[in-house]
């Protein structure tokens, strides 16, 4: 399939095909007189840059009703976006599980897998359990994998531009892995690493709890919080990457971690433990005294992470995913202590996404990569910093 950046003979026809390419993907089909209103270009212009789409591979005419042809005669030629002409991967690796997406270029699941691994995995075996769930999920869903044209990968930890995970303390032997070098031995196509909490954040965004702010905290919550945030609709990840990182904050002079937080016991909860700490919440539903004070300061720990988020960035809006989205009564103490720390309160919601928001936002990275290099008209894509 032909590029519409750097080969090209000109600089504007560059820009009219990212034009026309714009209003073509807008519709479901138009017409060349449609795509000439629509655009402000001459007809001319617009039929030598369809001409030029369809031999790229990105647009293709449009069968005619047949029904409509013997009523009517033969209608004015329509012409539509071929998103079916490449596909996008978003995958999550995560401590417990692997999940990925399938979409094409406009975005639509064409279908999901998801593949639970150990937390103790090292990073071999981890890697490995992506490769076959990425292959199953293709084989399945009949797609070839030279027709991928980007794959967006999230994980924990503080990943730098690269694609380099400099510190990922939740998974072993993540940190200073180059995961991007290493999953791009299996893709032809630019493979996007990102931090978990950071997706989710963009998943909200786009279709989720955020679609309708552009100053967003999303929360990862769990026993290793972390956030993402958005800032006037863009992805905010810090001068290295780290921005978020919430979980660091017991490090300021609050020693106790939230498995000490989280335990009925005199014994702090194995790292990671989801399932301990589902059973403690359990427990605390069913009005288990020692489980609801854990409980109680888990949440007041959270609250007061996320303030300090919100004090620096002041938000529109806070949406909390991760476990704790699951967790009855979690946004009325979150509202109400951010309301007594924080100058202007932010709005609060619970995902909408649940566990797929960080698989989601990996699509979307993806998805942004491909609209860039689509629409771009100097050459180039816009680097990652």
């Amino acid at each position: 399939m032909g590029q519409l950046t750097g080969g090209d003979p000109s600089l504007l026809r560059r820009i009219n095909s990212a034009v026309v390419l714009h209003a073509l993907r807008a519709t479901d089909a138009a017409t060349l007189t449609e795509i000439t209103r629509v655009t402000g270009l001459s007809r001319p212009t617009v039929e030598g840059v369809v001409e030029g789409l369809i031999e790229a591979g990105y647009v293709v005419e449009k069968a005619a009703d047949e029904s409509v042809v013997r009523r009517q005669g033969r209608p004015a030629r329509r012409f539509r976006f071929r998103a079916e002409a490449g596909h996008l991967l978003g995958v999550e690796i995560g401590a417990h599980r692997i999940a990925a997406l399938l979409a094409d270029l406009d975005g639509r699941i064409l279908g999901s897998i998801a593949k639970d691994v150990d937390e103790t995995a090292p990073a071999d075996e981890r890697l490995e359990r992506v490769r076959t769930a990425v292959a199953e999920l293709l084989r399945r869903a009949g797609v070839a994998r030279g027709s991928l044209r980007a794959v967006g990968v999230a994980t924990p930890g503080i990943v730098e531009a690269d694609g380099t995970v400099r510190l990922g303390a939740a998974l072993p032997e993540w940190t200073g892995l180059r995961l991007g070098e290493r999953l791009s031995r299996s893709f032809k196509c630019p493979v996007l690493v990102e931090n978990d909490a950071n997706a989710a954040a963009v998943a909200e965004h786009w279709k989720g709890a955020a679609t309708e702010s552009d100053d967003v905290v999303f929360v990862l919550a769990g026993l290793s919080p972390g956030a993402g945030s958005l800032i006037g609709g863009q992805l905010h990840r810090g001068f290295g990457g780290a921005a978020g990182e919430i979980g660091a904050l017991h490090l300021l002079g609050r020693e106790v971690t939230p498995e000490t937080l989280l335990s009925t016991t005199d014994e702090p909860l194995r790292p990671l433990d989801e399932h301990a700490v589902a059973e403690v919440f359990a427990q605390a539903r069913e009005g288990d005294q020692q489980a609801l004070a854990a409980v109680d300061r888990f949440i007041q720990r959270l609250v007061h992470d996320v303030a300090a988020l919100v004090l620096a960035l002041d938000p529109e809006l806070v949406v909390v995913g991760g476990w704790a989205a699951g967790l009855d009564g979690v946004l009325e103490p979150l509202h109400r202590e951010l309301a007594r720390y924080c100058l202007r309160p932010p709005d609060v919601a619970l995902s909408l996404l649940g566990e797929a928001a960080v698989a989601t936002g990996a699509l979307r990275l993806a998805l942004d990569h491909v609209e860039e290099q689509l629409f771009a008209v100097e050459g180039t894509v816009t680097a990652r910093r």
